[in-house]
This record gives structure tokens, sequence and C-alpha cells, in this order.
């Protein structure tokens, strides 16, 4: 530490140097020690449940279909709870399991959307508790050297020390959007936005089974803090939405590759991130249903014309903190949209916006507001099966007056601590949605949100 001149100024000639030099190695012992990198963690325990409660108003609607979301006023509600275990087998291979449990009654059997209102809410929930494993799986980290960095615990996330520039293998039972396009702002409908369109990209119909998981493998390179790219092959299920996953590795699968660059901009951290996936599976196409159609004088209906095709998509997803506290996201995403919506949500078309302020800014550090708008639309092909009677898995109105799906989403956080590190959060939101499933005739949809989450 260099003396300054006002300080010499003061000091009496030889005196002054005297005390400086005595004070030095005073000053020096003060300072604190750097914290020693954390001991690898050989066994981690973590947990959490939620629970969301909505109720949606009752809307205008001249018509519906088969899977048209109802018009009268409707409430629902889901429950889930997660056991995150994880085993250190050697010092760069770690072993988890979850096992999971699920409850939950839909509105409208969960159809009427193309962006439903609760990312809990799975396509096989009901009234009954269902046990599960959500996940069992395998990664194995070879370090490359380079600088280093720690590791905090967390769920799925032993504690430890590893090299900034890495190659990672994924295998087991796990989702695809464990690891692909996650976003700090809007990936997790337990703590932030609650609509499907803000889980990932709407038009990303990535391989899972009815309840969002799959078997599959996920190879990350990650050079030191600025680029990642990362490529995975997932099972996909025996039939569009379907609980059971068909094993032919090679003849039935979901692909998907992702290059994320990290930056920094005005010294605060964001990413980019470019997806492409292809689907392969037995799907039927909305032109050759359209044309079954025309021949026996029938509905449309894709299960006639059913066959191995291909679907591909890409999307691009965008992060930054723009302040202390305060983030922005973005994501665009759109798929070919001639065969039927396979694994997730019935949309062709998406992009989204928004924002989240973490409460620090009014004093509350552990509260968060978010605000967020999504757009969801159909390919031309979907549109006119459709409008021609036709119904997909979620959607189906009987006919079709087209407009691209409007949703706007608010949340506000709660955040509160609880006995033996119990971390609680308690979240009030509200979604407003207009042409409900593409349809100008229906909606406005308006739905209100309640939620408890706590983890540890």
């Amino acid at each position: 530490m260099r003396p300054s001149s006002s300080f010499l100024a003061a000091g009496a000639g030889r005196a002054g140097w005297l005390l400086l030099f005595l004070a030095a190695p005073v000053v020096a012992q003060q300072a604190p020690d750097p914290l020693p990198p954390p001991e690898p963690e050989r066994f981690g325990i973590h947990a959490q449940a939620t629970y969301i409660r909505q109720q949606k108003h009752a809307f205008q609607a001249p018509y519906s279909g088969v899977n048209s979301l109802s018009p009268e006023r409707e409430r629902s509600y889901s429950f889930t709870s997660t056991a995150f275990l994880g085993l250190r087998l050697a010092p760069e291979t770690e072993l988890y399991f979850n096992p999971e449990v699920v409850q939950g009654v839909p509105m409208s059997r969960l159809t009427g959307l193309g962006g439903l209102t609760n990312g809990e809410l799975q396509k096989t929930a009901g009234a009954k508790p269902v046990a599960y494993r959500a996940r069992l799986f395998l990664r194995q980290t070879w370090g490359l050297g380079g600088e280093r960095e720690a590791v905090e615990a967390d769920a799925n996330q032993l504690a430890g020390v590893r090299d900034k520039r890495r190659v990672t293998v994924t295998v087991g039972n796990f989702a695809a959007s464990d690891i692909f396009d996650d976003n700090a702002y809007a990936h997790d409908a337990r703590t932030q936005f609650l609509n499907w369109s803000f889980l990932t990209h709407g038009a990303y119909d990535f391989a899972a089974d009815s309840r969002g998981y799959s078997w599959g493998v996920a190879l990350e390179y990650r050079h030191d803090d600025d680029w990642t790219v990362r490529a995975g092959r997932f099972l996909q299920p025996r039939e569009s939405n379907g609980l059971k996953l068909d094993r032919r590795f090679f003849r039935r699968y979901g692909d998907q590759i992702e290059l994320e660059r990290s930056h920094t901009v005005a010294g605060r951290p964001g990413a980019v991130r470019l997806l492409a996936f292809r689907n392969v599976a037995t799907m039927g196409g909305f032109r050759d249903a359209l044309a079954y159609a025309a021949q026996t004088g029938d509905t449309p209906d894709v299960a006639p014309v059913r066959q191995r095709r291909t679907k591909l998509g890409a999307g691009v997803n965008l992060e930054q903190q723009v302040a202390d506290d305060v983030g922005v996201f973005a994501r665009w995403a759109r798929n070919d949209g001639r065969s039927e919506t396979y694994a997730f949500a019935e949309i062709d078309r998406s992009w989204s916006v928004g924002t989240t302020i973490g409460g620090r800014t009014w004093g509350r550090p552990a509260d968060a507001l978010g605000i967020a708008h999504a757009q969801n639309g159909l390919s031309p092909a979907h549109r006119d099966f459709l409008a021609a009677g036709g119904a997909g898995f979620f959607v189906g109105d009987g006919r079709l007056r087209y407009r691209t799906e409007q949703i706007t989403e608010t949340y506000y956080r709660i955040g509160f601590a609880g006995p033996a590190n119990l971390q609680n959060a308690l979240s009030v939101g509200f979604q407003y949605i207009r042409n409900p499933a593409y349809n100008a005739d229906r909606g406005p949809v308006r739905v209100v949100s309640a939620r408890l989450h706590t983890e540890f």
C-alpha cells in the first residue's frame, strides 16, 4: 500500500516513515486470507415441494370443440414433490436419483391452449398422488486445465471444484430441458413464470414422455467463461404425448445441438444460445390428413396417416442482466409445422420477452417481480387442419378463425426462510390470454394463480 502525500505531510519527517514502516506488517496481518475452495461433497440431499392453485374466469365462446378450453369458470391445482439425491462415485463422476410425487387436476383436461397455464401440471396428472422415478443419471466430467471454479451444493449438483474448461457427459433418465435452452429468468415453473410458453421455446418439441422426462445422452464442451457447445439424443414416446418410450434409439429419437456464447455488457453478465433440433418419430402429417379426409368425407385426423417422419426446428435464446438485481430475456423459435405435436406444446412459431426484478431494489432481497409476454402461432398446414375440424392433442375447437395466441403473465414472489434451512416462497400471479388456441372467436381468458414453494 502506497502512503498518500497528505499522510506524509502530517507526519514528522523520519518519524512518519518509521511509523508507516512499523504499521505496514500489522495491516498485512489484518487482511483476511482468501477462502479455501470447498471440499468435494461426497453425498448430497435436497428436496422441493410446490403447490399451485389456479382459477379461470368465465369468457365468451360462441362454439366449442372436443379439445376446447371450457368457457365456464374453472379451478385447478397441482402438487409436486421431488427428492434430489446425489453421490460422488469418483472425483469427476456423479450419480443422481430423483424420486418424485405428482398430483393435480387441470382445467378442461389440460386442453384448449397452445401455452398452457401451469408448467407443473403434467399430461398424466390426476386427483390421486402418483410416485415415480423422475431422473436417474450419471454425470462424468473431464477437466481440461486452465482456471478452476467453485461449485456450490444444489439440487443435482455436488459441491466441489472443477476446471472452467471441461467436457461433460450426462447419460441416463432425465429431461432434455435440464441441459438445453436454459435461461436465468424464465425456465422454472416452481419459482418463475408458470405458463408453458416461458419454460422453454414454445416451438421446441423436445423428446419426452408425458411427464417431461426421457432417456438419453448429452455431451457438453465448455471453453472457460465464454463458449459452450452441447449435443444430445433422447428417446421419443411410442405415440404422441404418451408415457411409454420407444427404445429404438436409432429409429425414433430427438436430436438437438446448442451453441452458447457468454458475455458481459458494461460489466454485466449475459448469454446468447442458438438451438437446432430434429425429431424422428411416427407422426401424422397435416396435409396428408386433409387429403385423406377429402377422399373419405370424414373429419381430418392424423391417426390414419401416421408414418416415420422428421420434424426440424430452431431457436434463439437471450438473457442479460441490465442493472443490479434486474434481468431481461427473449426467445424466438419455430419448427416446420408439417406434422403433429409429439411431446411438448401445440406451438409451431413462438417468441417471448420479459424481465425479472429482484426485491433488493425495494429492500426485500428475497422477493422478485416478473413480467413477460409471449406470442404463439401455427404453420399454414396446421391452421388448415384445425379450421377443417381436426383436433390435435391439446387444441381443437371444431373450427378456427386464426389469430396468434397472445399471453401476458406477471407474478410477485415473496421469499422467506423457514426452520431447518428451508427456503420458502409464496407467489401470486395473473395471466391474460387473447385468442386461446389461436381462435379469435373465443376469449380472452383470465387466470389468477397462487403458488407455495419450499426447498432445502
